[in-house]
């Protein structure tokens, strides 16, 4: 297979990236911290090899890029999974680093970050600019889905881009993939309206959680009924352990999800659409942010309303 380009290795794109390389393709990647890329490099070849001999595995290759200019210069289809707009503008549009310097005719971007509409718009314009294609394939699953595949790619733009990537890629890295039309942005309202019920959902369980426990009622009971009931879902069996526990390892950090919480309410007042709920969720997960709990799992959103309970009276 062709070598692809993937641009950021954090939570999820650590995952992403190491299901196309067992897939077989050699990859280029960039990160950050560099030396996050090198471990990682050295990692999958380990994995295949049982020993280390460099950064080759068979014809599967992977190489650490100096810059993100860099990987587009070296591949034809680049992935980018990054966390925010800022880096993701910082990224792929630098005068300097950026890939779009290097991007052109026959080569593409795969944007699968959750970004606001605008700044995706932004990016599809520099890229049609130079002559490529842009595929705009926010992703929806976390930390396990990235690992085993399983995540779903929610896309619009290019369709000769989604074609291209729908079974070489985009199938290796997840379970299903939807194309919602040329027009760039229809993917990231998708992703924004999923999230924003999962916000919304999060909070609504932290707050039985925790009223359950001001009554002394068994969280772990809760749990039980829940998952044998008509609200049985993957998210709560999942998340409620997370709070009965007090452990937050980042599947999902939280402060992301305030971040598509904040573009949901964003989109909210373009569409001129009421969602008191989700600016209500909005508001738990930033008290939750301002109390120190921005890099653990979203699951920690109960802290703020544990916090709010013990905070003395004026």
């Amino acid at each position: 297979m062709s070598a692809v380009g993937f641009i950021g290795l954090g939570i999820m794109g650590s995952g992403m990236a190491r299901n196309l390389f067992r897939a077989g393709h050699s990859l280029y990647v960039w990160n950050r911290t560099r030396s996050a890329a090198e471990a990682f490099a050295k990692e999958l070849v380990n994995e295949q090899c049982g020993e280390s001999k460099g950064y080759s595995s068979g014809n599967a290759q992977v190489h650490v890029a100096d810059s993100p200019r860099s990987v587009a210069g070296a591949c034809n289809v680049i992935y980018s999974m990054l966390s925010t707009p800022e880096a993701a503008l910082s990224v792929h549009l630098d005068a300097e680093r950026g890939t779009v310097q290097e991007l052109g005719p026959q080569k593409m971007l795969i944007e699968c970050s959750t970004l606001d509409v605008s700044t995706m718009e932004r990016l599809s314009e520099a890229v049609h600019q130079r002559g490529a294609l842009f595929l705009e394939a926010p992703v929806s699953g976390s930390k396990v889905p990235a690992q085993t595949g399983t995540l779903i790619f929610l896309c619009s733009g290019d369709r000769a881009a989604y074609d291209r990537v729908a079974s070489s890629g985009l199938d290796v890295m997840g379970k299903a993939s939807f194309f919602l039309g040329e027009r760039c942005g229809a993917g990231t309202k998708m992703k924004i309206v999923v999230n924003m019920i999962m916000g919304s959902m999060m909070v609504a369980l932290a707050e039985g959680a925790s009223l359950a426990e001001s009554c002394g009622l068994s969280t772990e009971t809760l749990n039980e009924i829940l998952g044998l009931g008509a609200m049985n879902s993957p998210l709560f069996s999942m998340k409620l352990p997370n709070m009965i526990s007090s452990q937050y390892e980042a599947h999902f950090p939280l402060k992301h999800q305030q971040k598509d919480l904040r573009f949901a309410i964003s989109l909210g007042d373009e569409m001129e659409q009421w969602l008191p709920l989700s600016a209500i969720a909005n508001e738990v997960f930033k008290a939750a942010q301002a109390s120190g709990f921005g890099d653990y799992d979203f699951s920690a959103v109960v802290e703020a309303l544990r916090n709010k309970k013990r905070r003395p009276s004026n």
